[in-house]
């Protein structure tokens, strides 16, 4: 069996957002054909408790403990050098000269980094020989920071469209000296070849997945609702994105929805909620969970799921885990960029407030029966084993049923 060297921004478990969702089946793919030498930061005090358990399964591991407050403060010479906050946020001395030994110590002659900041850490040559190199980009981050210019004023505006050019100058760059490229969709792909040309002929992807089988509509959940009306949205609440959905649902679309059912609730159920989505439990209606042991009950026993994201890139798997319940999803255009659902058929788009107040109206006073059909479109669509062969082929995996696999574009 071949060693691997593969590096990720966060460690990957648990598995509980969604980059480290998608690092995570990956990390257990590459278990299957690889000896898998790991390399991670941890930003999040509570995931050290999980560094022993992943260091198990691996070759040799390393997890470097990153304070993300002392992290902004060391990457702020960026910003005189030109360089992209970005990539100087991840840059740390532990895990470069880790990454050297490891290369120096092991034959490894492939190595994949999970998210343009870790291209960093990749050398073209080891001591043994060429390094064949895969960036999984994930998403066209440098897009991401020209989006959030879009939606604030001076002087953010500005800082944020400095980092997006200077982003997308160090991806072109990784993109031109890695021998492969890799996105989260075919529409985030299609998107990085327009903005890197010179790199088109090596840009693929694959899709996410979702555990269909933890991820079920079967009975038995019980009710944290105590039988009440909701509206649910899901995920990581201190991710601006999220905080700025989740505020903008409160502020242009439940106040209208109230007049007409006053018992409807909007609950905001996910780890680490900010101060912004703190206050919004001052709002008559709105509830903040938190971390919940289980998200399951939370999506089974709502009447609609919400995806009000204004800004979004990549795959949203809020949206892919509440299809896979067979909950109806009502979504911005934004949540739905990449996914291959129909809207109408698998779950209902709404373009702004207007929109979103509508669509939610109309199917709490009579439901369209979009649950099966959005399932089944995860079913087909996004289940990890099938859609990680796209990675096989990249690392020249041989599978079992090679006709399964679809190769990278």
């Amino acid at each position: 069996m071949r060693d691997l060297l593969y590096l990720t921004h966060r460690i990957p478990f648990p598995p509980n957002k969604g980059d480290k969702i998608r690092a995570y089946h990956v990390l257990r793919y590459l278990q299957r054909h690889f000896r898998v030498h790991l390399g991670s930061f941890i930003d999040d005090a509570a995931d050290q408790a999980h560094a022993a358990h992943l260091a198990t399964d691996c070759a040799s591991s390393c997890f470097v403990r990153l304070h993300p407050r002392l992290a902004r403060v060391a990457s702020l010479p960026a910003l005189w050098r030109g360089d992209a906050l970005s990539i100087a946020y991840y840059r740390h001395p532990e895990l470069r000269d880790w990454v050297k030994g490891t290369l120096s110590r092991h034959r490894i002659d492939i190595a994949m980094a999970f998210s343009g900041p870790m291209a960093q850490y990749l050398p073209a040559r080891t001591p043994h020989g060429p390094l064949h190199r895969v960036l999984d980009l994930v998403d066209v981050d440098s897009e991401k920071w020209q989006n959030y210019a879009d939606h604030r004023r001076w002087p953010s505006s500005a800082l944020y469209r400095r980092e997006g050019r200077r982003l997308l100058e160090f991806e072109r760059a990784a993109a031109r000296s890695f021998d492969q490229v890799l996105l989260v969709s075919r529409a985030e792909a299609a998107l990085f070849r327009l903005r890197a040309p010179e790199s088109a002929h090596k840009t693929g992807y694959f899709n996410n997945g979702v555990d269909s089988s933890y991820f079920s509509p079967q009975p038995g959940f019980a009710d944290p609702y105590d039988s009440a009306r909701v509206l649910v949205f899901t995920g990581a609440m201190d991710y601006p994105p999220n905080v700025e959905a989740v505020v903008w649902m409160a502020g242009h679309v439940m106040p209208a929805l109230r007049q007409e059912f006053p018992d409807l609730q909007f609950h905001i159920v996910g780890s680490r909620p900010s101060p912004a989505v703190q206050a919004l439990t001052r709002q008559p209606g709105i509830h903040v969970s938190g971390t919940v042991a289980d998200i399951r009950p939370y999506l089974h026993h709502a009447a609609l799921a919400v995806a009000p994201l204004q800004i979004a890139r990549g795959i949203q798997n809020k949206v892919l885990e509440a299809m896979a319940m067979g909950k109806t999803v009502i979504a911005t255009p934004q949540a739905l960029e990449g996914l291959s659902a129909v809207p109408g058929r698998d779950l209902i788009c709404a373009a702004g407030a207007a929109e979103f107040i509508h669509h939610v109206g109309r199917q709490l006073r009579n439901p369209d029966e979009l649950g099966a059909a959005a399932r089944q479109r995860v079913l087909n669509d996004y289940q990890w084993g099938k859609n990680l062969q796209r990675l096989g082929v990249v690392l020249g995996v041989t599978e079992s049923h090679p006709s399964q696999a679809e190769p990278a574009p």
